[in-house]
């Protein structure tokens, strides 16, 4: 729901900012890049998870966020961000590890918002969403105005839904200092359906492929499984296929966020209020965690260094 981040910028400023990848599912031809004549994308940066805390919780979430990662964030504001009529109260959050959209909802939220996992910013939204409908997405919440650009949810195959946000006068944020990882689980069923389309949209690549993927990285130790690792200009996207067999919380967190120390961030995370659910583990040639933020938001944490 980048709208949402979008409406909080200018309130802030009123008031004072994817078994392996099947042969038939490859990066996309030159045919398929020239649906758009242009990479939609901007940076990695302006690409944010939407977190909807629950009620009352917006504060102690971002509290126990930036004294967990660092970063700043706009004054929260009730607003409505949807097409239709609602009220939220919401805040920005700029953290070195990846930016946040947090929706702290005081009515009932309207359909189908609440299921975006993230929203990405586009150099234009109109060419955006005719290349997802190329691409084989869907669009299933039309482009709509906000208070400073306009924005739409598109739905690509198995499920996975993303907000797509242009701003009339472009953000202006700073470059992060690890970029996060979207963590999207899907059936073998549809998963070549999936990759086509989403490598297609993003102009995308695969950067690794395993087809037997350590299990303990999604709590099933001593079992497989297949990851795959995209990079694109919306950043990262680790794409897990299984069969849907997973432990709580797996399939439950949004993202994945690097740190150069994953036992000392996990110390200020508990410090801070959070849950470590799972780990941390040593999987993948790293070492990772989950953890539960105030507010109920379940992040994936694992360090930067190879092991």
């Amino acid at each position: 729901m980048r709208c949402r981040s979008a409406v909080l910028l200018l309130s802030a400023a009123l008031a004072a900012s994817l078994l392996s990848v099947p042969a038939e599912a490859t990066p996309p031809s030159d045919a398929h890049a020239s649906a758009t004549s242009r990479p939609v994308s901007v940076g990695p940066q302006y690409d944010t998870t939407h977190v909807y805390v629950t009620p009352g919780s917006l504060q102690t979430f971002v509290t126990s966020w930036e004294s967990t990662f660092g970063g700043t964030n706009t004054a929260a504001v009730l607003t409505d961000v949807t097409p239709t009529p609602s009220r939220t109260l919401s805040e920005l959050v700029l953290s070195p590890v990846g930016t946040l959209s947090v929706f702290d909802f005081r009515t009932p939220i309207p359909h189908p918002f609440g299921v975006e996992r993230n929203g990405w910013l586009t150099t234009d939204l109109d060419t955006a969403v005719k290349s997802a409908l190329s691409a084989g997405a869907d669009v299933e919440v039309a482009p709509f105005d906000d208070p400073i650009g306009r924005d739409a949810v598109i739905e690509f195959p198995g499920g996975i839904h993303t907000q797509l946000y242009w701003h009339t006068t472009p953000p202006h944020y700073a470059a992060l200092a690890t970029v996060p990882e979207n963590r999207l689980y899907v059936s073998p069923y549809a998963a070549s359906a999936f990759l086509r389309s989403y490598l297609r949209f993003t102009r995308g690549h695969i950067t690794s492929d395993q087809r037997r993927a350590d299990g303990a990285a999604i709590g099933l130790p001593g079992t497989t499984y297949r990851r795959t690792a995209i990079d694109s200009g919306f950043g990262k996207t680790v794409v897990t296929v299984t069969d849907g067999h997973l432990p709580y919380p797996f399939g439950r967190e949004q993202t994945g966020y690097a740190v150069s120390d994953l036992a000392a961030t996990l110390a200020k995370a508990r410090a801070a209020g959070a849950t470590v659910l799972w780990g941390p583990i040593t999987a993948q040639g790293r070492h990772s965690a989950l953890v539960r933020f105030p507010g109920g938001y379940i992040a994936e944490i694992h360090d930067t260094a190879p092991h």
